[in-house]
């Protein structure tokens, strides 16, 4: 199947609306972090230790987002530069590459996801636990 110099021109709105949304939850968990040195510093809690080692964690997987992400655009870029120069089937194979990028990119968000959602979890029951 030979596809055009659009179809990877296609993904470009869509890549710039998921960078926004990666921004945006590095700006979140920057601020987070920010919060949890604060409280860490004053209370030194067992649960703000618990959160150190999850936003660790969560920043590894939202930089992996963000490069794995770069890269996929990248390759869809370059796949529309081998398609206009006539190189077709390696444009075809760059332009599959772009798209294993970014559902890689994809799949490391489902996983900072889950993470952030252990780390909410891990907020409710400390909040659990003193209301008893």
């Amino acid at each position: 199947m030979d596809i055009t110099i659009t179809t990877p021109a296609l993904l470009f709105p869509a890549i710039s609306v998921l960078f926004l949304a990666y921004s945006n939850r590095f700006l979140a968990i920057a601020s987070r972090i920010r919060e949890q040195h604060n409280l860490f510093n004053k209370t030194q809690s067992p649960v703000a230790k618990k959160q150190i080692d999850s936003l660790r964690l969560r920043i590894r997987f939202i930089v992996a987002m963000q490069v794995l992400g770069v890269v996929g655009i990248i390759c869809c870029t370059l796949a529309m530069g081998l398609i206009f120069y006539g190189l077709q089937y390696y444009g075809n194979m760059t332009f599959g590459f772009s798209m294993v990028f970014i559902v890689l990119s994809l799949l490391a968000s489902i996983s900072e996801l889950l993470l952030s959602t252990k780390a909410l979890n891990i907020e409710l029951e400390d909040m659990e636990a003193h209301s008893s």
